[in-house]
Protein backbone atom coordinates (compact mmCIF):
# COMPACT_ATOMS: atom_id res chain seq x y z
CA UNK A 1 0.00 0.00 0.00
CA UNK A 2 1.65 3.83 -0.80
CA UNK A 3 1.64 6.46 1.37
CA UNK A 4 -1.21 8.02 0.10
CA UNK A 5 -3.73 5.02 0.61
CA UNK A 6 -2.26 4.65 3.72
CA UNK A 7 -2.78 7.89 4.85
CA UNK A 8 -6.21 7.76 3.09
CA UNK A 9 -7.69 4.97 5.43
CA UNK A 10 -5.91 6.78 8.21
CA UNK A 11 -8.10 9.43 7.52
CA UNK A 12 -10.98 7.56 7.40
CA UNK A 13 -10.89 6.03 10.54
CA UNK A 14 -10.32 9.94 11.84
CA UNK A 15 -13.31 10.99 9.95
CA UNK A 16 -15.35 8.52 11.91
CA UNK A 17 -13.96 9.21 15.31
CA UNK A 18 -13.77 12.84 15.55
CA UNK A 19 -14.63 14.63 18.43
CA UNK A 20 -17.68 17.24 17.23
CA UNK A 21 -19.75 15.98 14.57
CA UNK A 22 -19.30 18.43 11.45
CA UNK A 23 -21.91 20.20 9.64
CA UNK A 24 -24.00 19.01 7.17
CA UNK A 25 -22.05 20.94 3.65
CA UNK A 26 -19.01 19.70 5.61
CA UNK A 27 -19.76 16.15 6.00
CA UNK A 28 -21.10 15.90 2.13
CA UNK A 29 -18.09 17.12 1.09
CA UNK A 30 -16.11 14.61 3.11
CA UNK A 31 -18.96 11.96 1.52
CA UNK A 32 -17.76 13.02 -2.08
CA UNK A 33 -14.22 13.26 -1.15
CA UNK A 34 -14.18 9.74 -0.18
CA UNK A 35 -16.18 8.42 -2.87
CA UNK A 36 -14.43 9.89 -5.48
CA UNK A 37 -10.79 8.95 -3.75
CA UNK A 38 -11.77 5.53 -3.43
CA UNK A 39 -14.19 4.36 -6.49
CA UNK A 40 -13.50 7.09 -8.98
CA UNK A 41 -15.96 9.49 -10.90
CA UNK A 42 -19.44 8.64 -10.31
CA UNK A 43 -21.24 6.59 -12.97
CA UNK A 44 -24.34 5.62 -10.44
CA UNK A 45 -27.77 6.23 -11.76
CA UNK A 46 -29.04 9.59 -9.77
CA UNK A 47 -31.51 8.52 -7.04
CA UNK A 48 -35.12 9.95 -7.28
CA UNK A 49 -35.70 13.47 -6.69
CA UNK A 50 -37.95 12.54 -3.38
CA UNK A 51 -34.80 11.03 -1.76
CA UNK A 52 -33.14 14.03 -0.42
CA UNK A 53 -30.10 12.50 1.53
CA UNK A 54 -29.11 10.17 -1.73
CA UNK A 55 -29.22 12.94 -3.94
CA UNK A 56 -27.56 15.25 -1.58
CA UNK A 57 -24.68 12.62 -1.47
CA UNK A 58 -25.17 11.87 -5.30
CA UNK A 59 -24.80 15.24 -6.38
CA UNK A 60 -21.36 15.83 -4.06
CA UNK A 61 -19.89 13.09 -5.44
CA UNK A 62 -20.71 13.99 -8.63
CA UNK A 63 -19.68 17.41 -8.51
CA UNK A 64 -16.12 15.92 -8.36
CA UNK A 65 -16.18 14.31 -11.89
CA UNK A 66 -12.95 14.60 -13.19
CA UNK A 67 -10.85 14.76 -10.29
CA UNK A 68 -8.22 12.46 -9.89
CA UNK A 69 -8.28 9.88 -7.47
CA UNK A 70 -5.11 11.14 -6.15
CA UNK A 71 -6.33 14.14 -5.65
CA UNK A 72 -9.85 13.69 -4.45
CA UNK A 73 -7.79 11.38 -1.82
CA UNK A 74 -4.94 14.16 -0.50
CA UNK A 75 -8.23 16.47 -0.23
CA UNK A 76 -9.63 14.11 1.45
CA UNK A 77 -6.98 13.71 4.12
CA UNK A 78 -6.27 17.38 4.65
CA UNK A 79 -9.91 18.08 4.98
CA UNK A 80 -10.31 15.62 7.86
CA UNK A 81 -6.57 16.95 9.66
CA UNK A 82 -8.83 20.23 9.37
CA UNK A 83 -11.33 19.20 11.56
CA UNK A 84 -8.83 17.28 14.02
Amino acid sequence: MTDLNTAFEAAKDNAMNLSERPDNQTLLKLYGLYKQGAVGDNNEPKPGFTDFVASAKWNAWNQLKGTAQDDAKQQYIDLVKSLE
